[in-house]
């Protein structure tokens, strides 16, 4: 039996236990899609000893990643499935385009969502870009690089995703996305 000092920290060691990955798990990273877990591995630090999952990126698997099992939770989650999927783009009109009050940080929430790998955050970042590009171009404006940038990897991030989950090619998830959206 685990033994506990306090209340916190074995809701903690349970969280951590909830939270394990195993090899064969498909995961999401932000900077580099959906990976799957070759394994754990324990590398010498300077620290001790320290265990790390070892993933390969499915768009590049001759890449190897090193992400620590103690801060895994942050940096990585499950892929959706099939049935997440579907959900995810039966829900898309539900979704809120992402309001920023300070023009100044525009980038930063940009930034922030697609390292959230959060795929309803994703979609709140398109279709407020989506928007932005549209009143630009009503304007006679350009949309901005940043803007561009933003939208490209938010939407690369999201339909990868959905691709892997619906086991079906980009431009089959976009038609799917088109027609949920219309309905």
């Amino acid at each position: 039996m685990i033994k506990y000092s306090s209340r916190q920290s074995s809701f903690q060691n349970i969280f951590e236990v909830l939270s394990m990955f195993n090899k064969g798990d498909h995961v999401v990273n932000s900077n580099n899609g959906i990976c799957k877990i070759d394994g754990i591995v324990t590398m010498n630090t300077p620290n001790g000893n320290k265990e790390y999952y070892l993933l390969i990126p499915l768009n590049e698997p001759s890449a190897k990643i090193y992400i620590p099992v103690d801060s895994a939770a942050q940096r990585i989650r499950y892929a959706m499935n099939r049935e997440d999927a579907t959900q995810l783009i039966n829900s898309i009109k539900d979704i809120n385009e992402t309001y920023i009050e300070n023009e100044k940080e525009r980038e930063k929430v940009y930034k922030a969502a697609v390292s959230s790998c959060n795929p309803q955050k994703l979609v709140g970042i398109i279709k407020t870009l989506y928007l932005r590009r549209l009143e630009r171009e009503k304007s006679g404006k350009k949309n901005t690089v940043i803007d561009e940038r933003y939208f490209k990897l938010a939407e690369n991030q999201l339909h990868s995703e959905l691709s892997f989950a619906l086991q079906a090619e980009k431009e089959q998830v976009i038609q799917m996305i088109t027609q949920s959206i219309l309905e």
